[in-house]
Formats: C-alpha cells, structure tokens, sequence
C-alpha cells in the first residue's frame, strides 16, 4: 500500500507543469538530476554513450526527454531533437538507438501526426543504420506509457515492422495482457524490451503486489527464452535492476542455447551501474537507456517514485 500511494503521488508530481517548472529553474534540485540523465543536447548524449562504451563497455539508448505534450510547437521540438541525435550518432561506431515515447511525437495531439513522425524517424534510422561503419544494433525503440497508449504504440510498431524499418517494443510486466501481447510478438519474431512498468494500475487490469508483478515477470522471461521465440529470431530485451531476475534470465538462456548477443540487458542510467558493468564483463550484452535535454524533472521523479526508499534522494536535493 504504502509503494502504491508514493508511486502516485511521484506520477502527479511528475505530470504537474507548475512543479515541473519550479524544479527545473532551481540550482540545489538541478544537481538531483545527474544521477540519472545526461543533461545538455545530443552531443552530451552521444558523448556519453561513447564514454559508456569504450570505458565500460556497455551500449546505449538515447531518449530526449519530454512527454506528454499537448502543443505543436514542442511535438516537433522533440522530433526535430530525435532526427538529430540520429545524425550525431551517423558515423560514431556506435548503436544508432533511440528510444521515443507516443506522446512526445503527437499522440495526444493526433494519431496521424504520431504516424508521419514515427515514420520521419524510422526513416532516419534506417538510413543512417545503412551507411554505418560498424553493423550494430540499429532501432527506434518505442517507450511504452500508461495503459491508455499500449493499443496505439503496439499497432504503430507492428505497421513499422511490417514496413521493413527498424523497430522494437517496449512491455510492461505489472499489465496482465502483457502475456498476450508477447506471444504476438514472438510470432512476428519482434525485439521487445520487458520492463516492470512504473505506473499505477488497478487489479481489474494490471498486477498491483510487487510479488505478483515479479511472478509475471518470471513468466515473461521464460517465454522470451522458450525455443518457439529463438526459432521465430524473436530478439529479447531484460530490462531490469531485480538481480534475481538477471539470473533467473541468464539460467533462462543458457538452458535454451541462447547466446549471449543474441539477447541483452537494459538498465537506466545511474541505477546499479556496477551490476551492469559486471554483466559486462562476464560477457553479456548490456546497454543504458540515457536520457538527456532540459525537461529532466518528470523523469527524475519517475525514477524516484520507483521505491519508497528513494525519498532520502528527494529529501536530500530539497535540504541543498
């Protein structure tokens, strides 16, 4: 109950304007953010995808922030930001990987909006993928939100993928249709990231007991490593911090004669970085999803939300 209530209450704060303004203008809860993004434009980002990689050896997912959006003008503010980060990352040597959320890219606005900008950045993606120096794993991973976008984001992806372009999908593990939804997209032979998923749900729909929602994540896994999703060449995407679930994934793979490289791990940024790395070096494929831009607090206080326990990281930031 009580991770129930502050998860909420960190949602609301995280979809206030007027919060968001406030901490976002302020010094002392400025420097609560670099824990977790990368803060400046897409050459910070790409910077630090490369430093991550060559220092670490782990891979990244660029995400600029900011969703959510109701207005024309910042819509095509992040689209115009996801098509250059694609550029930047042209030519790096590294994963040209960029991650984007439905409602950043018009969604709320209009959903043949959503399309033509899906379709805008696919394409740039493909592009540059083309003339990379190294093959890499090039996509445009689709975030998955609230419930109210899993629908659109799962038909937007299945359209891209049957159109040739690069794409992957993002599921939740605390939504009970998810067993569903990953079936299908093991058949289709897709790239899906499974995540737990960090919003708030009702019993009628989703999984509201952490056990329950590890259950399933268990469940998830065990389909992601089965042989019918190694024959259809389904790509799976671990993204989790739960150890216990990496290795329940790890035994999971190597039971099924998964290689490593034929699946990953996926972690955020500044979250038990050092378990990333040391999958890493046992040889595991691992990469980051690293956020960067200006509009940082929604997600800050997302990551915060995630456990109670984080409210000393909160506290601490407030006291300066």
């Amino acid at each position: 109950m009580l991770s129930r209530l502050w998860q909420s209450a960190m949602i609301a704060l995280a979809r206030s304007g007027r919060v968001s303004r406030v901490m976002q203008n302020g010094r002392v809860t400025s420097g609560l953010s670099r824990r977790f993004i990368a803060s400046g434009d897409e050459t910070v980002g790409v910077a630090r995808a490369q430093a991550l990689l060559s220092e670490q050896g782990l891979r990244a997912s660029l995400f600029y922030l900011g969703e959510y959006v109701d207005q024309p003008a910042l819509v095509d503010e992040n689209v115009a930001a996801k098509l250059a980060v694609t550029r930047a990352l042209a030519g790096t040597g590294l994963d040209i990987h960029v991650s984007v959320d439905m409602t950043q890219v018009g969604h709320l606005l209009d959903p043949a909006l959503t399309r033509r900008n899906l379709d805008t950045i696919a394409e740039a993606i493909r592009d540059a993928a083309a003339s990379a120096p190294s093959p890499g794993l090039h996509c445009l991973m689709l975030d998955m939100e609230d419930p109210s976008v899993v629908d659109a984001t799962i038909a937007l992806h299945d359209d891209l993928a049957e159109r040739g372009f690069p794409v992957a999908l993002t599921l939740q593990a605390y939504l009970k249709r998810t067993e569903a939804d990953l079936a299908a997209q093991i058949r289709r032979g897709s790239r899906v990231r499974l995540v737990k998923g960090a919003f708030v749900g009702e019993p009628a729909y989703a999984y509201t007991r952490r056990p329950d929602v590890k259950a399933n994540s268990r469940r998830l896994i065990d389909a992601m490593f089965s042989e019918d999703a190694r024959e259809a060449g389904f790509y799976p995407i671990v993204a989790t911090h739960d150890a216990h679930l990496i290795a329940h994934a790890r035994d999971r793979a190597r039971a099924g004669g998964w290689t490593p490289g034929r699946y990953e791990f996926e972690m955020l940024l500044g979250v038990r970085e050092p378990l990333a790395r040391a999958l890493a070096v046992e040889g595991e494929r691992v990469r980051l999803y690293v956020p960067f831009g200006r509009d940082w607090w929604p997600y800050t206080v997302r990551r915060i939300g995630e456990s109670p326990a984080n409210a000393a990281l909160l506290a601490r930031a407030l006291a300066g």
